[in-house]
């Protein structure tokens, strides 16, 4: 991306564009998309665990004033191409996990469609469950494959004989328990049917069916590619629209069931438009989750730190009904040099609803295990973790062998390390105590990857003087109106002002979802390639109506790397005596992200995921309550589901050193909405036990676990 750097908007500070609509409400989601005279949903979800419905009474529903139809297996349209089990609903008796939709009443109000939806009368022939995740599980089973697409089990070299010629081993089991994600705006739908006329030349040809759906979705073209093969139709048939997302974090990148209930409640009642939003209580019941992992973690050393082994093995938790295989061995194949490396994924399957992503799946839990072995391992060799981490550091990708496309990790531990103040750290635990609280600093590593994404293209049309500028993009909270504008002012040569962005419509060009850290530069590769292209064919006097097209570009040679972010976590914590309370009191943040096109949307990337990074260490945990009959979440709403408050981040700071990197393409960004969070909870929990002398292993790192 070359600019004059006088008149450059790339890497320049700017407020988010659509900032004053959030803040005066005037931004419309999902749920608040003008329809005229709505219908409204409630879902019927099971009382059992697994079984079969026997009868369903709904005759108390129907007879009440206001219900306008009690949808349920019995009167269902049918579904065609069984391409996904979770959107694949209403189709039989069978019941998979507790509070699986099985049916809806829809009504005037959502309040008449709540009360009736409890007049419903269900009668089920249970069958025997199992939810209880255990990774001696008789079931388990190698799925082949994981969500990236690689294999699920690798191996170079002999790991034994490097354990056994190690001076220094480490031999250890991390956990991370379920979590939800709960973003501010629930998951909410409006869906519509209606007849779209045929016109050819000879006349009208007839009608077909149409499908208007609002959805809060982080990524309206995936989602349609999706929904399109159970509902039969083709593609100009689907319109789908997502122009604002309150808050994701993944939970939004697929569409769930309740995305079909709607669609099929909404078949029964042509021309009307039926709207559902999810309660809190709700989010945790069929809109994913974060699986469970249980993960047996080795290192082996010589004696001045250098790696002789690495072994990963993880048992993880699946839905039987639908498979989500983390990449949780992911980063330990990549971060650290060792000759003799072993990892392997296996899945626990349980009549659980299926998980979903979650704010850098498998990298996250993946790497809380690998940092802390890593500190684990710098304890028993009496070596700075600093200096362990950078006697490690492979000169090229250890799995394959490529060169890194750019790896910036040591300068990020050192930049962070003087920033931090870490030549204060004492490396004996429980050597600096302030009154009743015990103090301690910690680090770890990050890493993320670039994900490969489907073609995305975008557009750009000159219009009323102004270039209108699309693509089927979302802005989930990230600054994608903000940091797309900027980008397409740049390749333009023109003033930001000057561009319209639109964005979250299946009517745009195709677009991958906001997902896997990919959003900037790959819907700002495809701005940019739009954008020459225009220029290229219209020059710089374009006539009304002038349009191109253009596609994401990445550079052939791209594949002869490897190409990763980086950044380096620093926490420093302090514990309570007599409570076991656990305060973070600074953290830090230092990152290797390419390019940065908005230090603002940026900063506030890198500290939103530090945030949750925290969230996690110290509070999240859904408990599944697997007694016989059960099933649930039993803290499914803020009072048991505890996240960070504002008082649990009083001091979190990101800085990045930027080297913008051409393999990612022409924007030189790399992703950084996943980096910001995924060494958090381990750097947190080192400095625990920096500041005690008490490792924890498994989060979160809760009050009881210090005290016991």
């Amino acid at each position: 991306m070359t600019t004059d750097p006088k008149t450059a908007s790339v890497g320049q500070d700017r407020v988010r564009i659509d900032g004053p609509l959030k803040v005066t409400g005037t931004a419309p989601y999902a749920f608040e998309q003008p329809t005229e005279n709505p219908a409204y949903l409630f879902p019927l979800t099971s009382t059992i665990t697994r079984g079969k419905i026997r009868a369903i009474d709904a005759s108390a529903a129907r007879a009440l004033s206001g219900v306008l139809e009690v949808l349920t297996h019995e009167n269902a349209p049918k579904l065609l191409a069984k391409t996904d089990t979770e959107l694949y609903i209403l189709q039989s008796r069978d019941v998979h996990y507790f509070g699986e939709n099985i049916g809806a009443v829809v009504a005037e109000t959502q309040e008449i469609a709540r009360h009736a939806a409890s007049l419903v009368r269900v009668e089920y022939d249970t069958e025997q469950e199992d939810t209880r995740f255990r990774p001696e599980h008789p079931e388990r089973y190698n799925p082949g494959k994981i969500n990236t697409g690689i294999p699920a089990d690798s191996k170079q070299g002999n790991v034994e004989q490097g354990l056994a010629e190690a001076a220094v081993t480490v031999d250890e089991v991390y956990a991370t328990p379920y979590e939800h994600h709960n973003p501010m705006e629930m998951h909410s739908v409006i869906a519509e049917w209606d007849r779209e006329r045929l016109d050819g030349v000879l006349g009208v040809l007839g009608e077909r069916p149409h499908l208007r759906i609002h959805d809060a979705s982080q990524g309206v073209s995936y989602e349609r590619l999706m929904l399109l093969p159970l509902l039969g139709l083709l593609p100009q048939q689907v319109e789908i629209s997502s122009p604002y997302v309150g808050g994701a974090f993944g939970s939004k990148g697929i569409p769930h069931a309740q995305v079909m209930l709607t669609v099929l409640a909404a078949r029964l009642m042509p021309g009307r438009a039926v709207k559902y939003m999810l309660s809190r209580q709700q989010m945790f019941r069929s809109v994913g989750h974060r699986l469970t992992t249980h993960q047996r973690f080795r290192l082996g050393a010589a004696a001045d730190g250098t790696l002789t082994a690495i072994t990963h093995d993880v048992q993880q938790s699946s839905s039987r009904l639908k498979q989500f295989a983390e990449q949780t061995v992911n980063a330990t194949r990549h971060l650290y040099a060792a000759p003799h490396r072993e990892t392997s994924t296996r899945m626990v399957p349980l009549d659980i609803g299926p998980a979903t992503f979650m704010r850098a799946p498998g990298e996250f839990p993946g790497m809380f295990a690998q940092e802390t072995a890593m500190d684990e391992l710098a304890v028993k060799l009496g070596l700075d973790p600093i200096e362990l981490r950078l006697r490690n550091k492979p000169d090229t990708d250890p799995e394959s062998g490529k060169p890194h496309s750019s790896h910036h990790l040591g300068e990020c531990l050192k930049e962070g390390a003087r920033l931090f103040g870490w030549e204060k750290r004492q490396a004996q635990p429980r050597a600096r105590q302030e009154g009743e609280w015990l103090c301690g600093m910690g680090v770890a590593a990050a890493t993320y990857p670039r994900q490969m994404t489907p073609p995305t293209k975008a557009s750009v049309a000159f219009r009323e003087g102004k270039y209108h500028v699309g693509i089927a993009a979302a802005d989930l909270g990230t600054g994608a109106w903000t940091v797309l504008t900027q980008i397409a002012a740049d390749a333009l040569k023109v003033p930001e002002e000057d561009v319209v962005l639109h964005i979250g419509h299946t009517d745009l060009p195709l677009a991958f979802l906001a997902g896997g850290s990919t959003g900037t530069y790959n819907w700002g590769s495809a701005v940019m390639v739009a954008a020459v292209n225009f220029r290229d064919r219209y020059g710089l006097t374009p006539a009304e109506g002038d349009e191109a097209e253009g596609s994401a570009f990445f550079p052939d040679e791209a594949k002869k790397y490897m190409l990763d972010a980086y950044g380096a976590h620093f926490a420093e914590v302090k514990v309570s005596t007599v409570t076991g309370e656990v305060h973070v009191t600074r953290l830090l943040g230092v990152y290797d992200p390419g390019r940065i096109i908005n230090p603002r949307t940026a900063n506030s990337q890198f500290i939103g995921g530090m945030t949750m990074g925290i969230s996690a260490a110290l509070h999240e945990e859904s408990y599944l309550d697997s007694r016989p009959g059960y099933g649930h979440v039993v803290n499914s709403d803020f009072a048991g589901y505890h996240i960070a408050a504002n008082a649990d981040v009083p001091d979190v700071q990101a800085r990045w050193i930027e080297h913008p990197d051409p393999m990612f393409g022409p924007t030189g960004a790399k992703g950084i909405g996943e980096i910001g969070i995924v060494g958090v909870p381990a750097a947190i929990g080192n400095a625990i036990y920096n500041a005690t002398g008490k490792r924890l292993r498994e989060l979160p790192f809760t009050p009881a676990k210090l005290v016991e």
